[in-house]
């Protein structure tokens, strides 16, 4: 099971993505052990299969339906934390670099896209950000100023974004961002590696890396060890490494699509200003355009209110796209937003042999196409010019305050062993229902099925100890602390965690 067994299901799950890969069940020789099939382990395995390594994928679900996803399919060099505030926390220097690689990232997919021949509906479209906020029109003059003293060219002033239901002002205008399919192009991704020798099983949730001097070793969850020369953690949070979950704070987004008519609306993407900004874009089908509207973040278990949080989308996209009548999907995803505004990107704390790639932020697709391309350089040549301002061990003075408050969020829910319930008891929980409940001296995290089954199981967190909170959108039990999810039964939907949660004896 993967986080594509929530309860919600993205516009991209229509297509399905690529069939699932029967799971490992004896050990191989390869080269490079890859988990995660999303957009950051599948780009990785194609490409050093390119470059002539044989690679296993492996992936604790369906390849390609964890958070990859849950995305809203935005390709994008317009940086949603902005230039300007990347230039003054990291310098003018990290700013350029950051630009050029993800750029880079775009452009590797569009060529991978032709080259492969994926049909991923793939187009390059222009970007445009206005102000959404009394501050927000002094936002974009200083955005303007920054991108162009960092040289980065083609970004300017025009009378106003498309945004059909409301007259937006001046806005920035971004060239030549893109959009595409995200599951269709993990579909083509995941047969063209395979079309080159690598591997790929689904079904197969690792416990954890370790290396020595003669290579790295991976566990499995059904007792299999694996042999490589290296492996590198591609999943949306990566296991075997506890320094860098300090350095992330999870996030949950939200994201809604429906049908508009065909040409209503420009195919471009369109960003507000707002802290908790809004993103659209359209993806066109035969007859019909679908509108696909992003928004409403929020600190992972702190909030259980997404069904009102889509009701919030749709106000919102009505206001500003009077086309859109109707929702046919809501869903919701996870971001691990990096406490000094890049990803992660390089060997994990103390190792020589084991990489890996997190912290993608609002700008997961292409920065994970980033971390691809940066991990296969560390891989195949040995270093890059720019790999120590990625690198999953950097330590950055400007964000020490971000990581003390993220540090602070772990502390206070570690107070929550001391708080009552939500229940009094189980007896209160009605079908569909879920609830933390005091068990003697621990907390339970009780959940009622429609058919009137009780499952209890410890509301510990099974990775770091956090307790975990209901997300009653998706069925699922959240960890606020690091990201960790898990299934109404326990089982692990997306890591760090690599255990499930124990039941509990009722």
């Amino acid at each position: 099971m993967n986080v594509g067994d929530e309860r919600t299901q993205s516009v991209w799950m229509n297509h399905g993505g690529p069939a699932n890969r029967p799971p490992l069940k004896a050990e191989v020789e390869t080269d490079i052990v890859i988990v995660g099939a999303g957009i950051v382990g599948l780009s990785i395995a194609y490409e050093l299969a390119q470059a002539g390594r044989r690679v296993v994928v492996l992936d604790r679900g369906r390849p390609g339906l964890g958070q990859s996803a849950r995305t809203t399919g935005h390709l994008a060099w317009q940086l949603d934390d902005y230039y300007h505030v990347l230039r003054r926390e990291r310098g003018d220097a990290d700013a350029q670099a950051y630009h050029q690689r993800v750029a880079a990232a775009i452009d590797r997919i569009e060529e991978i896209a032709r080259t492969e021949n994926i049909d991923c509906d793939f187009a390059r479209v222009d970007g445009y950000l206005f102000a959404a906020s009394e501050n927000g029109p002094a936002e974009l003059v200083e955005e303007e100023r920054a991108c162009r003293e960092l040289g980065i060219a083609g970004v300017r002033f025009v009378d106003r974004a498309p945004v059909p239901g409301r007259d937006t002002g001046r806005a920035l205008l971004w060239p030549g961002q893109a959009r595409f399919h995200v599951l269709k192009y993990l579909d083509g991704l995941a047969q063209a590696i395979e079309r080159l020798g690598g591997r790929i099983y689904g079904d197969t949730a690792v416990c954890g890396p370790s290396e020595d001097e003669n290579g790295a070793t991976i566990k499995l969850e059904n007792g299999i060890t694996l042999r490589a020369s290296q492996t590198v953690m591609a999943a949306n949070a990566a296991l075997g490494d506890l320094p860098i979950q300090t350095k992330m704070e999870p996030y949950r987004a939200y994201a809604i699509a429906g049908p508009v008519p065909k040409g209503s609306v420009e195919d471009a993407l369109v960003w507000d200003t707002l802290d908790n900004y809004h993103y659209v874009r359209i993806q066109p089908e035969a007859d019909h355009d679908v509108l696909i509207v992003g928004g409403e973040d929020h600190r992972l278990g702190e909030e259980d209110d997404g069904e009102a949080r889509l009701e919030a989308l749709e106000r919102w996209t009505r206001e500003h796209y009077p086309m859109f009548k109707r929702r046919s999907h809501g869903w919701s995803g996870m971001v691990l937003e990096p406490v000094d505004l890049l990803p992660f990107s390089g060997l994990a704390h103390g190792k020589k042999r084991i990489y890996l790639h997190t912290g993608d932020s609002g700008e997961g697709l292409t920065n994970g196409v980033l971390g691809a391309l940066l991990i296969r350089d560390l891989i195949v040549y040995g270093g890059t010019p720019d790999q120590a301002m990625f690198a999953p061990t950097r330590v950055t003075l400007q964000a020490a305050g971000d990581l003390a408050a993220n540090l602070g969020h772990a502390v206070a829910n570690f107070a929550e062993y001391l708080t009552p319930g939500g229940k009094s008891g189980v007896d209160e929980l009605r079908p569909g229902e879920a609830a933390l409940v005091r068990h003697g001296l621990k907390k339970v995290a009780a959940f009622r099925d429609g058919d009137g089954r009780l499952h209890l199981r410890s509301a510990t967190c099974t990775h770091l100890g956090c307790i975990v909170h209901w997300n009653g959108l998706e069925r699922a039990w959240d960890c606020p602390c690091h990201g960790s999810q898990f299934a109404p039964d326990g089982t692990v939907l997306s890591g760090p965690a690599t255990a499930p949660l124990p039941e509990v004896e009722a």
